[in-house]
């Protein structure tokens, strides 16, 4: 070993990075992980926006993919002694609709059918034969979105499907995987409400009712959470970022805050030091990981030398941005369509799949949209710790939004920019929930609007407001990410590796790219 002051450095402490700063420890690697702002955990952090005792989760809430991950079924012992902590949501996600109706989701499959059944007996039936086969469909397309993307993993995929659901099953399966979520659910459902609730968890990863590959995501979600409930961190999705960052120091490592990184240096073809605010340097001998955005990791290298990946950096597409709003509440909504919403983890207001597709394509040609798809997380339903007795948190998340405004689909906001066009915006966000939850207003004690610019500002990774780091449409997906032949976290650079959202598996709590690159290296 060369005299280098750890083996692995690791740029950016979210939590793809904590996973694979275990997965080394583990191994026995020295490792350093180097954050620029004052506080670990990338877009999974838990700060307080509003008012004291308010907890509000800055960017991702529902952490079921962490806690069913791969990951967590190796070290999720050792963090539990760390303190990590869940919450799991009976009922787990429910759609309004403009007519004062709702659908929902949760654990009670029978309940679950029974409000299927009142919109289209076919649908239930639908539903039972879905809920029946859905082990060992969900064995095959989880294996796939957890598999490295190489052909002796693909291969072997290929193979287990083909024993399992024969030639014609694998082809139907194969035929889902390449559906989009219109696709799929208008043959499979007839109702168009149970549609128009299974449909936004494609838009949640960038995927449009008509985007292809998109079908995959409402399926396993809707199934996931009725097999086994939604899970949100106790007093915060940063539950999980505290006990990594626990275990990593339990275990010999360090997570350093306010250290930034920026330049990578390298020669010869070979990475072997990072560079720091101030000009230190620190070298390693086995590994730097970074955890950064394409361009941003074009920027640090100052270029690989590889004409054909640097490119393909330079030229990785983001997805449209988000603006989220924090709400402390004096009580929950009072939705219009039933009580029962409140005991709801999540309340979607998207009424129909061209609304979804507007107020997605809108923000790709750089509008604001007039009828945005509103996500209204209510995690004091499930987890009343993080608010005051009595008292609740609202997590609303609008998805889509321009990173760059052009103008306004609705004509009524002049701004172009986040810092003049956010007010005016949030308070059209808060009149289209009104709608669904009158007095909603009048229950709000604090709040804090977030704007794309915000987003980026706090998280460079999250470009424009995008924040699953990259579209996941499928010629930037799979072996394409983040470049083709690079999907493993590689890159031409001997020693340097890439990892977060922008690689393969992508954008996830469940830390698939941490999860796969800390199992290579080891």
């Amino acid at each position: 070993m060369s005299n280098a002051d750890h083996d692995a450095i690791i740029i950016g402490s979210g939590h793809n990075s904590l996973v694979c700063a275990l997965y080394l420890l583990r191994a026995g690697w020295t490792v350093r992980v180097l954050e620029r702002t004052d506080t670990p955990g990338g877009a999974v952090k838990t700060v307080d926006l509003t008012e004291p005792g308010f907890r509000h989760d800055w960017a991702a809430m529902n952490v079921s993919n962490f806690r069913n991950s791969a990951f967590y079924a190796d070290f999720g012992a050792a963090l539990e002694r760390q303190g990590v902590e869940f919450v799991t949501a009976e009922n787990c996600f429910a759609s309004v609709y403009d007519d004062g109706t709702w659908f929902g989701v949760g654990t009670d499959t029978d309940a679950n059918i029974a409000r299927i059944a009142a919109l289209s007996e076919r649908d239930a039936e639908t539903w039972k034969t879905l809920t029946d086969d859905f082990p060992s469909r969900a064995a095959t397309v989880g294996g796939l979105m957890s598999s490295p993307m190489n052909w002796s993993a693909l291969a072997g995929l290929g193979f287990s499907a083909l024993r399992q659901h024969g030639w014609a099953g694998t082809l139907d399966l194969a035929r889902f995987a390449l559906s989009s979520p219109r696709d799929w659910l208008g043959r499979t459902f007839e109702s168009e409400k149970v549609r128009a609730a299974l449909a936004p968890w494609g838009m949640h990863v960038d995927y449009a009712p008509d985007i292809a590959t998109g079908a995959i995501f409402p399926y396993l979600e809707a199934f996931g959470d009725q097999a086994g409930g939604l899970s949100i961190g106790k007093g915060g999705a940063d539950t999980i970022i505290r006990a990594m960052v626990a275990e990593i120091e339990a275990q010999g490592g360090s997570v350093e805050c306010g250290t930034e990184v920026t330049r990578i240096l390298h020669e010869d073809g070979k990475a072997q030091a990072v560079e720091i605010a101030g000009g230190a340097r620190i070298t390693a001998g086995k590994a730097i990981i970074a955890n950064v955005a394409p361009k941003a990791l074009a920027r640090l290298t100052g270029g690989t030398g590889d004409t054909g990946y640097d490119t393909g950096l330079d030229t990785f597409r983001h997805a449209p941005g988000t603006v989220m709003i924090h709400l402390a509440m004096s009580d929950l909504p009072d939705w219009r369509a039933g009580p029962e919403l409140r005991d709801y983890a999540y309340v979607t207001i998207a009424p129909t799949l061209d609304a979804m597709a507007l107020a997605y394509q809108q923000p790709v040609a750089g509008l604001l949209p007039e009828e945005p798809m509103i996500v209204v997380g209510q995690p004091t339903a499930i987890d009343p710790s993080r608010a005051p007795d009595g008292k609740h948190t609202l997590w609303l998340q609008v998805r889509m939004v321009p990173g760059e405004i052009k103008g306004d689909a609705a004509a009524q906001i002049d701004a172009t920019d986040w810092e003049t066009a956010l007010p005016p915006f949030t308070e059209r966000v808060l009149d289209i929930v009104e709608r669904h939850a009158p007095g909603l207003r009048g229950r709000v004690l604090g709040m804090r609007a977030v704007s794309p610019r915000d987003l980026e500002a706090d998280n460079p990774n999250l470009v424009g407001g995008d924040q699953v780091c990259g579209s996941h449409h499928l010629s930037q997906n799979a072996v394409f990410r983040p470049v083709r032949g690079y999907s493993d976290g590689s890159t031409p650079l001997k020693g340097l590796y890439h990892t977060g959202a922008a690689v393969w598996p992508g954008a996830s709590t469940g830390a698939g790219p941490g999860t796969l690159l800390g199992q290579m290296l080891t």
